[in-house]
């Protein structure tokens, strides 16, 4: 299992749009893929888990990848966020 810490820097938090971004690069690996934060665990997969969460700005978030293809799950995710999902 990879697990890495991050700092959500959307000022608008995580909706509709970065939601669908996380979900959608989530679902292209074959790990398990959560989201924990503030003790919940959010199912990376699925848009309606990520905002039903109600992730807001400067939230610690810790990605967590647990399978095959790990790795490259956990950096595609954590250069998503660094990068702000591109807004």
């Amino acid at each position: 299992m990879k697990t890495k810490k991050v700092i959500l820097k959307n000022e608008s938090g995580l909706h509709a749009r970065p939601a669908s971004e996380i979900a959608k690069i989530a679902s292209k690996y074959q790990s398990t893929i959560n989201l924990i934060v503030n003790g919940k665990t959010i199912n990376a997969k699925s848009i309606l888990n990520i905002m039903s969460a109600g992730i807001k700005f400067s939230s610690e978030i810790e990605i967590q990848c647990n399978g095959e293809d790990e790795k490259s799950a956990l950096l595609e995710l954590e250069t998503a966020f660094e990068n702000n999902f591109g807004e």
